[in-house]
């Protein structure tokens, strides 16, 4: 090993110093991100908006008003897109029947969420990424069917994200499969959501990512009155809700409290986004939502998936869950009109570049470890090929501990690798890496003893 060291390091200086350029984009994906239509997406709200209602409480018989005719109008739009797909989209509606909690819900209620499944064109390929919006909307009072509730912005805004990604990406292949989900029973509870994340850990699913998209397009704040549309935060959780007893020592042992695999997911995301979409930074909050609030994510995240959420740099609390009315030389009400039609145009494309790049991508490296046999000042990363996808290489990814992102990428095609970094310094992981460049999520590396 002595002989060969000297040989490790010169690679890994050369490739440090390639490190240091801009990573170029996939064509098919910058493709894909100029036919994102500010036009589709206006289409999109406008229809669901003139429905009345989408509260989940709402009638189902109605095809012209209500919840039922949201749902119907969602697959329908599905199945369109399913038309140029080749017979790869399919969508149905994944209905579940609930009884009254009298909190949220005070009937038997048929909760349905509409889902259109992508199907990959590697059948030995089992992963899934999934993006996600809520169908449902509310009023001041959760409970009010019958009253006009338009639901432009929450969360018209993220239906329309996950149609206009089905539209698109239902056109192209990729090798893993992409679930596009308008979830109900969000305001209600996170009903769907849930429904959903138990049954796919039931089914044993491989989700390996869930981007959930909740209040997304509007571009100012109420009080302090910041207008932004430059900017959109990403959510995810620090310390795992899932199993975290038994993960707690490994996690404060080797100091991995900012490495969990939806913190990892949204490195991944504020990356891929930033790199196709212009004029877009990516903020990382580090939380798995708002101040004491949740999303459709929740589920997934309490269920071991890594899952973020996508909203909005400034919320406007005026236009949420708010009846239609001025009051005091105010205009309240999620209308149409508060849309700001590129900067959503913006945070779709973020959507559709995460999940194009990670289902075109090679799954992830397999039983990735880092050496600790000894002491010493270098760090020795070992790993096994992606089972899916063909592989370039792999990119080795180095922060310093204090550091939010991961500040090198390395390539090897090289199962194992010797770094000049000590392993008390850094943090390090490994990527897949495809063809074309696409990158699988990173693998933070076990310990081999």
């Amino acid at each position: 090993m002595k002989k060969l060291l000297p040989l490790f390091l010169f690679v890994i200086f050369t490739q440090d110093s390639k490190a240091q350029q801009i990573i170029e984009r996939d064509n098919e994906i910058a493709q894909m991100v100029k036919e994102v239509s500010p036009d589709s997406l206006k289409t999109y709200i406008k229809n669901l908006v003139a429905l009345g209602t989408r509260n989940t409480l709402s009638t189902q018989a109605n095809v012209q008003r209500g919840i039922g005719a949201a749902k119907n109008w969602i697959l329908n739009k599905f199945n369109e897109f399913a038309k140029k797909s080749n017979g790869r989209l399919s969508a149905f509606i994944d209905t579940t029947t609930l009884q009254p909690d009298h909190q949220r819900v005070d009937t038997t209620l048929l909760l349905g969420n509409v889902i259109a499944t992508l199907k990959g064109i590697d059948p030995t390929d089992k992963r899934i990424f999934i993006i996600s919006g809520h169908l449902d909307n509310m009023r001041s009072n959760v409970m009010d069917r019958t009253g006009d509730a338009p639901g432009a912005n929450d969360d018209g805004s993220g239906c329309a994200a996950v149609l206009e990604c089905a539209r698109i990406m239902s056109k192209h292949s990729f090798g893993a499969t992409i679930i596009f989900i308008t979830f109900s029973g969000e305001e209600q509870g996170l009903l769907g959501a849930y429904y959903m994340a138990k049954k796919s850990k039931i089914q044993n699913l491989r989700i390996e990512a869930v981007l959930n998209n909740d209040i997304m397009g509007s571009n100012n704040s109420n009080e302090t009155n910041i207008i932004n549309n430059t900017q959109v935060r990403v959510f995810s959780e620090g310390l795992p809700f899932y199993e975290l007893d038994k993960n707690a020592k490994t996690i404060r042992q080797f100091g991995l409290e900012n490495d969990g695999i939806s913190r990892q997911l949204a490195r991944y995301v504020k990356e891929t986004g930033e790199r196709y979409v212009d004029n877009l930074q990516v903020v990382m909050v580090y939380r798995n939502d708002r101040f004491l609030r949740g999303g459709d994510h929740t589920p997934y995240v309490e269920n071991g998936f890594a899952a973020v959420r996508i909203t909005e740099m400034n919320e406007n609390y005026t236009r949420q869950h708010q009846d239609i009315r001025t009051e005091n030389g105010i205009q309240y009400g999620d209308v149409l009109e508060h849309i700001d039609f590129e900067y959503l145009r913006k945070n779709t494309a973020l959507n559709l570049v995460s999940l194009a790049n990670l289902a075109k991508a090679p799954s992830r490296p397999e039983a990735v470890t880092i050496d600790v046999l000894k002491l010493g000042n270098t760090t020795n990363l070992n790993w096994q090929p992606s089972k899916n996808g063909k592989v370039k290489g792999y990119y080795i990814l180095l922060r310093e501990t204090t550091s939010a992102f991961w500040q090198k990428k390395l390539f090897t095609n090289e199962l194992q690798i010797i770094l000049p970094y000590s392993k008390d310094n850094y943090f390090f992981a490994v990527q897949s890496v495809g063809e074309n460049g696409n990158e699988s999520l990173p693998v933070v590396p076990g310990i081999n003893r």
